[in-house]
């Protein structure tokens, strides 16, 4: 049977390295280097059963894809247990998972110190800083990952120090601790090839559909343990009513815990129109400034021209807040601009930015327009088939041909092809950019 292997766990200082080895077909989803993770406090003390956790995150799910097993030197037992829970939903949740098992020694370490302290993933966003205003009397410690949508690159250095930056202008007035954590957790596994498998099977990318819940909480492990953390907050992307398959649900979240910490798929309940309502409430009566940061294409502020920074500021607009107040540029106009995209399908959509946009739509309803145009586009939205816009959007036909290839290529000829398709797409992308 096929395996992943976490051969060795070293620690110096804040830094985590593990060095995983795999065999049989899960061989081509491991990459050439170690996993590695980057605290900003030590975590010399923290038990090795405990520091296996952010490796084990990562590795499981993409083991029971292929109905594998993963082995580890030695793992906490609550964690053991609730891998056992996720694994059931991912199964439940993905008709191509298998299922696989962990093989390593449990055991029960000591209790981390009893400080009573929350952590909240934090980005910015409408959903992380709905969660933040839901918990703002525990003044949770805000933790914020770089190794996902900012990659390890050098060329994301400043991406980097700009959310550093802006994380700590939120917390700082408020009197909030920050912790910053940095992984290559999408670059020891070899993602694109996760891809090329498993694309066709979700609407979102291997990490967003099927790892992030996981990953993001269990990468926090060594992070609350030495931090005392009792409870660990991971903000609802979606809300009851919504069986989308996605990465982080309450069925993945709810069921993550290790020793002193347990995690918290946090505001199901609200829709994301509601949480945007909880953030107007939230800035009618505090004293602190309030700028979203939710853009997908550029981190030191919104461009304002994405689908995301558009269906943002409406939604602001829709909770009686005025979005050029809160980072996002936007004015009449930009209504009709909004139609123009939909109609002429320059933004790749999927299930998700439809029930985003179905939200908007039901409040729409409900909204006395403020402008003619306003009136135009709500009456446009109300009659639109959301469906049929997804259907017309799709990725370039030359994303689709690479994984296509890479699920029958042989791993060594695909990991030479693949820098070569990279290095082209990326140069392609600038020119139409820049045209």
């Amino acid at each position: 049977m096929s395996e992943i292997r976490i051969d060795e766990v070293r620690v110096d200082g804040s830094e985590l390295e593990c060095i995983v080895s795999a065999t049989g077909d899960l061989d081509r989803f491991v990459a050439r280097e170690s996993f590695r993770v980057s605290y900003d406090r030590s975590i010399e003390g923290v038990p090795r059963a405990i520091l296996v956790i952010p490796a084990l995150a990562q590795l499981c799910p993409v083991a029971w894809a292929r109905g594998g097993d993963v082995a580890a030197p030695v793992v906490d037992e609550r964690f053991a247990r609730s891998l056992r829970d996720v694994r059931d939903a991912l199964l439940d949740m993905h008709d191509f998972m298998v299922g696989g098992s962990l093989r390593a020694p449990r055991t029960d370490p000591p209790d981390p110190p009893a400080t009573d302290e929350s952590g909240l993933l934090f980005t910015g966003g409408v959903d992380s800083t709905a969660s933040y205003v839901r918990h703002r009397g525990e003044s949770p410690t805000l933790v914020s990952v770089r190794g996902w949508t900012i990659t390890p690159d050098p060329s994301d250095d400043r991406k980097w120090e700009t959310m550093r930056e802006r994380v700590s202008a939120f917390a700082d007035p408020r009197g909030l601790e920050t912790a910053f954590v940095e992984s290559n957790m999408l670059r020891f596994l070899d993602h694109p090839m996760l891809l090329a498998h498993y694309k066709r099977y979700v609407d979102g990318a291997w990490y967003s559909s099927v790892g992030h819940g996981l990953g993001l909480t269990g990468l926090c492990a060594p992070l609350a343990y030495a931090s005392g953390m009792n409870h660990l907050y991971v903000a609802a992307t979606h809300w009851e009513g919504i069986d989308l398959a996605w990465g982080s649900r309450p069925d993945v979240d709810d069921n993550v815990r290790w020793r002193g910490t347990q995690c918290h798929h946090d505001g199901y309940e609200l829709t994301r129109q509601e949480r945007i309502d909880l953030l107007a409430e939230y800035a009618a009566d505090s004293s602190h400034d309030l700028t979203l940061q939710t853009c997908n294409e550029r981190l030191s502020g919104n461009c304002g021209r994405c689908e995301k920074c558009y269906r943002t500021a409406i939604g602001l607009r829709l909770a009686g807040l005025d979005p050029n107040e809160h980072g996002y540029a936007f004015a009449d106009d930009d209504y009709r601009i909004v139609r123009e995209a939909f109609e002429q399908d320059r933004w790749v959509l999927g299930l998700d930015e439809r029930h985003m946009w179905e939200d908007i739509r039901n409040r729409t309803r409900e909204t006395r327009p403020r402008s003619a145009p306003e009136r135009d586009f709500f009456d446009w939205l109300d009659a639109v088939d959301l469906d049929d816009l997804v259907d017309a959007s799709s990725p370039p036909l030359s994303h689709r041909a690479l994984r296509a290839g890479a699920r029958t290529l042989p791993t060594g000829a695909y990991r030479r092809l693949y820098p070569v398709w990279k290095e082209v797409s990326v140069v392609g992308r600038r020119l139409v950019d820049s045209s």
